[in-house]
């Protein structure tokens, strides 16, 4: 194992201090999330390629290979903010202070829960959220894991996450009927409510182009949102294995953390309300706290790296109270250097290595064009009765791109799986009403909604609670 950690010289290789089964263990996690991106690959990415594909804009061989790029690009250029939000789902403070076994039985049990539940329902055709699915077993590992350690799941980011994950596919619906509506009483040219009827019957070129530009979109806002998932599953798996190496960014060394200390330190030269003292006076401890674990030197070493993270954290939180208390009178001059501050401290506890980014991108990209049909033939085909037409297409897609990037600039996951193909049913509603429906499939798509949630929680519990009988 270590001859092949040598050999790939990944930013760790030589500090890894881990047993033969440890190691061995690592990389079955890594395996896991690699094989779980690959399937969210195939599973949700088949529904950016939906449209174009079936309203003849683009060929199978053409559409696949083209969305699996930029869902590669979307992965690389999206930020990590999504990735950060679902590393904030487990109780990550409890998790450090235990054996590594620990982690990557919680890592383990997530993956697995989620893999199954997505290659089940891939199986069956039916589309289904990877973002519902993982989300599910995050908190149903994290509650197995209450049973044996101290810990809880952040419910407050969970309810973020859940209400992103079900408003999400309403909005498809609505906005996507509205621009139905809007395009049937404002565009004159029937052409482009025209269906397809045979192999040939291609769309005119500026409706190829629009059907293309629209896929493109989905694609690209897809990668950087469910791409970064696996983002954050990854670091993860390294923050659990590695904390030294990873619970911080190593690039960002402590006399560079010492300057944005000092900078948020000196910006506190406000006129505050005794309400608003309190807050400073939090801050200035957190601060305090810091900038002793750097002085003692032991800001970096394994023992203590993952306290100093969570001290640098304790500066961004108080921080941010500080900014938000209207109580507190800061000079616009100190509010951007404290702003700006705040921002490098989150940066050191918040990031993700190229290299890591580099492969989650490959494999979505690659699971995109493998075993795409099944889902394509559920959107394109039996969401409703009719064929798809160009307008119905476009207009789901745009509404799909505009969800899924406005949830990706708040940093909140959102279901690209739902809210296309709730866009694809409000898009035929407008047009024909919900005669145009297809009934049976979409109750099967709405128990795959109902069920995932509750399935992937008992699978990840299930799966945690064994695993921790043996690794």
């Amino acid at each position: 194992m270590q001859v092949l950690l040598n050999f790939i010289n990944l930013p760790f290789i030589g500090q890894v201090d881990l047993g033969g089964g440890l190691l061995a263990l690592f990389f079955l996690c890594l395996l896991a999330v690699v094989g779980f991106e690959f399937v969210n690959g195939f599973h949700d990415t088949a529904n950016a390629v939906a449209t174009v594909i079936y309203t003849k804009a683009l060929k199978p061989m053409a559409a696949v290979p083209w969305s699996g790029m930029w869902n590669f690009l979307g992965v690389f250029t999206g930020g990590v903010a999504v990735a950060m939000g679902i590393l904030k789902l487990v109780p990550l403070n409890a998790l450090m202070s235990l054996p590594v076994s620990v982690g990557a039985t919680l890592v383990l049990a997530v993956l697995l829960a989620s893999i199954i539940w997505n290659l089940g329902t891939w199986w069956l055709g039916i589309p289904c959220s990877s973002s519902h699915t993982l989300i599910g077993a995050m908190i149903g590992a994290s509650l197995a894991f209450t049973l044996y350690y101290k810990g809880s799941v952040n419910w407050e980011k969970a309810g973020d996450i859940g209400l992103s994950l079900i408003v999400s596919p309403v909005v498809g619906f609505g906005l996507a009927m509205l621009l139905m509506y809007f395009l049937r009483h404002v565009v004159k040219s029937q052409i482009l409510f025209h269906a397809p009827t045979g192999e040939n019957d291609r769309p005119p070129i500026l409706i190829r182009l629009l059907l293309i530009t629209t896929c493109t979109l989905v694609s690209y806002f897809h990668g950087s949102n469910d791409g970064q998932k696996g983002v954050g599953l990854l670091m993860l798996i390294l923050i659990a294995f590695l904390p030294a190496k990873f619970a911080l960014d190593q690039r960002v060394n402590d006399s560079k953390i010492l300057v944005s200390l000092n900078r948020v330190e000196s910006s506190l030269k406000g006129d505050p309300t005794t309400a608003g003292q309190t807050a400073i006076d939090h801050l200035g401890t957190s601060i305090a706290a810091a900038k002793a674990t750097i002085a003692n030197g032991q800001s970096r070493d394994a023992k203590n790296v993952f306290r100093f993270r969570k001290e640098v954290q304790a500066v961004v939180k108080d921080a941010k109270a500080v900014l938000a208390d209207k109580g507190i009178v800061l000079a616009p001059g100190d509010r951007t250097a404290l702003s700006s501050a705040v921002k490098e401290m989150n940066d050191t506890t918040d990031y993700a290595p190229i290299w890591v980014i580099a492969t989650i991108s490959l494999s979505l990209g690659i699971g995109t064009m493998i075993g795409w049909k099944r889902i394509v033939m559920t959107i394109g085909e039996k969401i409703g009765k009719e064929h798809l037409n160009y307008a119905q297409g476009a207009t789901a897609e745009i509404v799909a791109a505009g969800t899924i990037g406005m949830s990706t600039w708040f940093g909140l996951p959102v279901s690209t799986t739902h809210v296309l193909s709730s866009g694809i049913a409000g898009a035929m509603v407008a047009s024909n009403g919900t005669k145009n429906l297809n009934k049976n499939t979409l109750k099967a798509i709405a128990m795959a909604w109902v069920l995932t949630l509750p399935v992937s929680i008992i699978l990840a519990f299930i799966l945690f609670v064994v695993f921790h009988l043996f690794v």
